[in-house]
């Protein structure tokens, strides 16, 4: 009796299986089967810290390359190196001198003089690439247009090209001694054309600027147009409308946030030019080491040793670009995404 109701026990505990090769196994009822190593600490990482764990690197990277460099100019804005010692062995300490380098940088004429010049560009540069790039964006969307996507190729193409090798290029096509303008000028005896002196310099940096930025701008501008519905384009054809038509009361209202968009980043571009007038300041006498703020900025910051004041010059720049974006976007948004905002 004892003996047949420990066996019953023991089979109630455990059943035999066949295993690999003929073998006996004997498989437990109440343990269950362990879950790998690894599937076992997937478990431990929960819905909320997931995201934070692929954020990680970003967040890493964001902190390191641009919050770190900004804390660190701003610090050195309400700072001043000051000399102790004398001599060749005296030493360098920073001094807390407050909104003084501030106070510096915003009745420096330089800077003034500077903002005037990248006002001028601004002026020439952001509504030439603009209108050139709405053009294109147009014409290429025309229905039935021919190798309509070579051309957006060759017209993308000057974008890739880095800026200083692109002015490069540009200038000796303005250097009169290989220009091929001021070759066909002086054949025609009307002499060589300087276009990297007087009233010639700002088109010709601006001309610079064109040539590289109507790419990208076509570009957004074109997907802009693509998003447009076709079944908008065949009612206006039905009612009789012209393409110039189309194009003006239909495709450019709706295109409306791609070209507050592409003004946006264009004005952006224009504030913070630098390469164009840096790389050609070698050819001609017209560009000074301050020419453009930016130009400023690193004269004083590795042509004078004055960081301090570098830095000041840098956060005043950094903070006026802000509120003039804001205050653009905050006047065209209105007309740009109303209706969405209702």
């Amino acid at each position: 009796m004892s003996s047949t109701t420990s066996a019953r026990a023991t089979g109630a505990a455990s059943s035999p299986s066949d295993g690999p090769g003929g073998a006996t196994r004997v498989t437990h009822a109440g343990s269950a089967p362990k879950l790998p190593a690894r599937r076992q600490g997937a478990r431990h990482l929960t819905p909320v810290a997931a995201p934070w764990l692929f954020l990680a690197p970003a967040i890493a990277l964001f902190v390191t390359f641009l919050l770190i460099p900004i804390g660190y100019a701003a610090y050195l804005s309400v700072t001043s190196l000051k000399v102790t010692g004398g001599g060749a062995f005296g030493t360098r300490e920073s001094v807390f001198v407050g909104l003084e380098n501030y106070s510096s940088a915003l009745t420096d004429p330089e800077l003034g003089a500077a903002l005037g010049r990248l006002a001028v560009f601004g002026l020439i540069s952001v509504p030439f690439t603009l209108l050139t790039a709405l053009a294109f964006a147009l014409l290429l969307d025309v229905p039935g247009v021919r190798a309509s996507r070579f051309s957006r190729t060759v017209i993308f193409l000057p974008y890739a090209v880095p800026g200083v090798i692109a002015t490069l290029l540009w200038g000796f096509l303005y250097l009169p001694s290989t220009s091929p303008v001021s070759f066909v000028t002086r054949a025609l005896g009307l002499g060589d054309v300087q276009f990297l002196t007087g009233d010639n310099l700002f088109g010709s940096l601006a001309n610079i600027s064109i040539w590289g930025g109507v790419g990208f701008n076509m570009i957004v501008m074109y997907t802009a147009l693509r998003s447009i519905p076709a079944d908008i384009y065949e009612a206006a054809a039905i009612d009789g409308a012209t393409q110039w038509q189309i194009a003006w009361r239909i495709k450019i209202p709706l295109m409306t946030p791609a070209l507050v968009l592409t003004t946006l980043f264009s004005l952006i571009g224009a504030l913070q030019a630098y390469g164009e007038p840096q790389t050609l300041k070698s050819l001609t006498s017209g560009i000074s080491t301050t020419f453009f703020p930016l130009m400023k900025v690193y004269q004083d910051a590795f042509g004078n040793d004055d960081v301090s004041s570098a830095a000041a010059t840098s956060v005043v720049l950094a903070v006026g670009t802000l509120v003039i974006s804001l205050v653009l976007l905050r006047l065209l948004q209105r007309r740009a995404f109303g209706d969405e905002e209702r």
